[in-house]
């Protein structure tokens, strides 16, 4: 399974590089090959300064070796090895009307001291962090991530979604980090679900990425702005980074196992501003945004 995932997202990263530099127009990925002095490596794929985007990145890593101390203790087991591969892109628009992106869908194993498998696991799922909402577009990415989930059992997307909603939140500020979307993990075998079964879920998901996310991108990347909207937008995005920073587990594993720094955080923004004690005026699109975000609702 292993090696039929890691070539799944090989192709995945050039099918997504692709779509989004034809939407850009200007900017292309720069590559980086990496190795892992443990075992293993990635290739990491970076887009800044564009027409449209001002910063994104769509990695694929598959590492491998001694599971860290700090890892064993997380996941409750002894001396084990393990392997594990993913493909992560986030994507930062530089208009405040398109919406920041995040999408990830992983595979991991562990074995004993003979090499068996004794876990395996899938996890992903992909969310949308506007700045300004427009209903139409978060209404158009649940749609398709239900699309998706429908296809394989109708009651993943209610579950997915909620548990997306619950992840993606900065609990330290009482609010969302975005609209939701889809997240799932520790998918493994059962009886109703082979790891083919979660195979075919995972690849489905993953190839309704550009589906998702470029029809919102063409209707807003040309869209008006102020500069006080730009400012939104960078203060927003301190909020992204407080999340990765704080909360989020693809970040703490990738820096306890030796990950590529450059590579775990290119899912930061190029610009934030973090304004004291900052409040939207009642009544705004930025307090609308924000009440939202405190109380999901259900898009579709």
């Amino acid at each position: 399974m292993k090696e039929k995932f890691y070539q799944y997202i090989q192709d995945l990263q050039d099918t997504i590089a692709s779509g989004l530099e034809a939407i850009d127009g200007q900017a292309k990925f720069k590559e980086d090959i990496w190795k892992r002095p443990e075992g293993g490596g990635g290739r990491t794929r970076v887009i800044e300064n564009g027409a449209v985007f001002a910063k994104g990145g769509v990695n694929i890593s598959g590492v491998h070796g001694k599971l860290p101390k700090a890892m064993q203790s997380y996941f409750k087991v002894g001396d084990v090895d393990f392997f594990a591969c993913g493909l992560s892109l986030v994507l930062h628009p530089k208009n405040p009307m398109v919406p920041t992106v995040h999408a990830n869908w992983r595979y991991f194993e562990m074995y004993d001291s003979d090499g068996a498998i004794v876990d395996s696991w899938f996890g992903g799922g992909q969310d949308l962090t506007p700045y300004y909402l427009f209903d139409e577009d978060a209404e158009h990415f649940h749609q398709v991530c239900k699309t998706a989930c429908d296809k394989h059992n109708e009651g993943f997307y209610p579950l997915y979604k909620k548990k997306c909603d619950e992840y993606f939140y900065n609990a330290h500020r009482g609010e969302g980090r975005g609209v939701g979307g889809l997240f799932f993990d520790y998918c493994k075998k059962s009886e109703t679900m082979t790891m083919q079964h979660w195979y075919d879920f995972v690849t489905e998901v993953g190839d309704s990425f550009l589906q998702a996310y470029v029809p919102i991108v063409e209707r807003r990347k040309n869209l008006s702005y102020t500069d006080e909207q730009k400012d939104w937008q960078e203060i927003r995005r301190g909020r992204y980074v407080e999340f990765n920073l704080v909360h989020d587990k693809g970040t703490l594993f990738g820096l306890k196992t030796n990950g590529r720094i450059e590579s775990i955080l290119m899912s930061l923004p190029p610009q934030v501003q973090w304004r004291y004690d900052h409040h939207p005026e009642p009544g705004t699109e930025e307090a609308r945004l924000l009440k939202i975000l405190k109380d999901p609702i259900e898009w579709v």
